[in-house]
Order: C-alpha cells, then sequence, then structure tokens
C-alpha cells in the first residue's frame, strides 16, 4: 500500500484562526443545550376516551420555565452566526414575557448587556424574572409602541434589536437538529400511535407553529397542525381572510399568545386548522389540566388543551382511534396573581366555569363537549 503523501505530524495543520469571543459564546450556548438534554413528553392517562392517546409536551422544565427557551437560544445563535452580536453588543427585544425572561438568561450566559421593552402595567413578577438573569426594563406607557421603541433603543445603544416576532421562524432549523418538532416524534417512537393525528399549538411569534408545519411536510407525516388563538388575536381572522394585514385592538389577555397584528413569523400555509378559543374556556382548561397533572400550568396551555379537547371529541365521536400531542407552554406559577385569582378574572368578566364544567365531564365520562368556538381549516389546498 503506497504511503499518504503526509506525515502523521502533519495532520494537526491547518487554519489556527479562531473568532474567539464569538466561538466561546456559541460554544457556551451550546453546551446549555447539552446540559438541558430534552423536555418530557408526558401521556395523560384518561379512561373515558380509550383508544385515544393525549400527550403534553412539558416545555416548562427548560431553565428559564417556557417553551420561549428553546426561541431565546436559537435566536441568539442566529445573531452570533449573522454577525449581529459582537462582544458588549447590547441586546434590546420588544417583550414582556417569557421570551424576555430567557434571553436575559442567555444574555448574562455569553456576558452582553440586555433590555427588555414592556408596557409600564407588566407585572412585577416578570419584571423580577427578567431582572434576576441581569436583564434591564425599559417601560413605556403605550404598548402600540413597543416595536418602534425596541429598534430606536437598539439604535440610541448601538446594539442589537432581536425581532422575536420577524426572525423566530428563519431562527430555527425547521428540518431538525433538535427542533421542537423532531423532539416529539422521535419520543413517539415507542408509542401506539407514533404518528399523531393532530398536533395543537399556539401562536405568539408563529415561529414554533411555523417550525413544526414546515417539519410534518419535510418528513411526509400525515400528521396536521393545529394552532389555537386566542381571543384578543390578529391570528385567525388573517388566517381565514388570507389577509397578513389584520390587526386587532384589544391585547390579549393569555401571556405568550395571541398579537395584535399577524407577525411576520406566522406562516398560515403550513397550519391546517386553526381555532379561535375564548379566554375564559383558555382559563377553564388551564384550571382542568392543573387537576389532572396535580400541579399548575399557565393560561397558553389551556387554550392548547382546550382545542386539543375540541379535536379529540370530534376523533370520539366519529369512531377514531389515534394519538393528539400539546405543549406545556409554562408552569402556572407566574400567573397566581392574575388566571388563579378569582377578582382578577372578575375584574375582567372572565367566568370559566361553564367551560370547567363541560371540559371535564368530557374527560370524566366521554360526555360529548359542546363548545360554541370559531373554527376553520385552512382555506388554500394542501
Amino acid at each position: 500500500m503506497n504511503s499518504p503523501p503526509w506525515s502523521a505530524s502533519d495532520r494537526t495543520c491547518g487554519p489556527r484562526y479562531r473568532r474567539g469571543w464569538v466561538d466561546d459564546a456559541v460554544a457556551a450556548i451550546e453546551a446549555d443545550q447539552c446540559r438541558t438534554a430534552d423536555t418530557h413528553l408526558i401521556r395523560l392517562i384518561v379512561p373515558a376516551l380509550a383508544g385515544i392517546d393525549i400527550y403534553l409536551k412539558d416545555e416548562s422544565t427548560h431553565p428559564t420555565g417556557s417553551l420561549k427557551h428553546r426561541l431565546a437560544r436559537s435566536l441568539f445563535l442566529y445573531a452570533l452566526c449573522n454577525g449581529h452580536i459582537r462582544e458588549g453588543t447590547p441586546v434590546v427585544e420588544a417583550s414582556s414575557g417569557s421570551t424576555a425572561v430567557s434571553e436575559a438568561y442567555f444574555a448574562q450566559m455569553i456576558g452582553v448587556p440586555f433590555y427588555a421593552v414592556m408596557p409600564r402595567t407588566t407585572s412585577e413578577e416578570k419584571i423580577a424574572a427578567i431582572t434576576h438573569y441581569g436583564g434591564n426594563c425599559h417601560l413605556i406607557d403605550d404598548g402600540r409602541f413597543l416595536y418602534a421603541e425596541a429598534a430606536a433603543l437598539a439604535g440610541r445603544l448601538g446594539g442589537h434589536y432581536m425581532d422575536q416576532f420577524t426572525f423566530a421562524e428563519r431562527a430555527t432549523d425547521w428540518r431538525g437538529n433538535n427542533n421542537i418538532a423532531e423532539s416529539i416524534f422521535n419520543q413517539l417512537q415507542g408509542e401506539r400511535c407514533p404518528l399523531p393525528e393532530w398536533i395543537v399549538m399556539g401562536a405568539g411569534t408563529g415561529g414554533t407553529s411555523a417550525t413544526m408545519g414546515r417539519y410534518l411536510r419535510y418528513r411526509r407525516h400525515p400528521t396536521r397542525l393545529c394552532v389555537a388563538d386566542v381571543e384578543h388575536s390578529a391570528f385567525f381572522d388573517a388566517f381565514c381572510n388570507g389577509d397578513s394585514a389584520r390587526t386587532c385592538e384589544r391585547p390579549s389577555l393569555i401571556e405568550g399568545v395571541g398579537r395584535p397584528r399577524c407577525e411576520p413569523s406566522f406562516v398560515p400555509g403550513v397550519v391546517d386548522r386553526m381555532m379561535k378559543v375564548p379566554d375564559a374556556a383558555s382559563v377553564a382548561a388551564m384550571n382542568v389540566l392543573t387537576r389532572r397533572l396535580r400541579r399548575p400550568v399557565g393560561g397558553s396551555t389551556g387554550t392548547n388543551f382546550l382545542a386539543l379537547c375540541r379535536l379529540a371529541a370530534e376523533m370520539r365521536q366519529q369512531g377514531q382511534t389515534g394519538s393528539l400531542v400539546t405543549l406545556i407552554c409554562d408552569s402556572g406559577e407566574r400567573y397566581r396573581q392574575t388566571y388563579y385569582e378569582p377578582q382578577w378574572l372578575s375584574a375582567r368578566g372572565l367566568d370559566p366555569a361553564p367551560y370547567e364544567a363541560a371540559l371535564s365531564a368530557f374527560l370524566d365520562s366521554g360526555a360529548p363537549l359542546r363548545l360554541d368556538i370559531a373554527d376553520a381549516g385552512n382555506p388554500l389546498p394542501a
């Protein structure tokens, strides 16, 4: 055998250049993903729905406690690898919720300043969570100017506006690389029905539903995607009318989902069906699931679970069997002073009791689930 034209000592040769701080920042974020492994996929046992398996992907177990941990990780990697964040670059985000908490966590990890632009009415709990990770809360009086003020602040600071609502769908590798879609299907491999009939999720930026819908098509899975929108949000109307310019004047009461405009990251073409869930129904489903899990979940999880139960009721009525998957977006501990507080609900005219009774009867006995909820299939051909 001929010897190779190099010696063993030559194998170490090659470029010695490294990007220093950026290399270290990317490595730190990747190491966080390795340490935290994956989130659990919980099977919810419902004897009354024999033949219909319900799974809950528990995103509340991330280090920052919500689904937005994945988004923040992807946004930071995207910005670092595109040269937008360098050593000392201030990072600015328009968010008063879980995304800001998660981004503050990653900013602290790599040692850059973080600023969350948020309405002055943001709860003390959310402000405390952001400042816990070293973030700065930039409060404004009118939430309608959230995007513009975030961009302006980034300009004044010489920083980078992360803009989750634009970049969520492009920052995540939807083909795989341990995104939430790939994770769900890997965890379902040993189950009785490894290919779900439906996957249900809400829309905040729209990035997670875009990732899921694209992955389903890329892998040629027959699973359909249902997006559960909330009462005060523009996504459902935009989906039904094919008009991305639709807006909603009232802000969503369900944190983490629903937007006053149809965000750039929302991709309606990959969504098979949408439901518009009343806020009272979201809170009711949150309460019902909390009792069944014996631990509190948040309002957006209730939105997801309500839509899933409606799909399960349809399957039962039609004599179908199979599996359904949705997300536990975050823990209910963050909402003790809001969704779990009767006075807070009453002040906003929310009465979850009728929805709660209907859901409990369905899950306890398989009784028909009759809820008046706006519902639409994709008007465009698959």
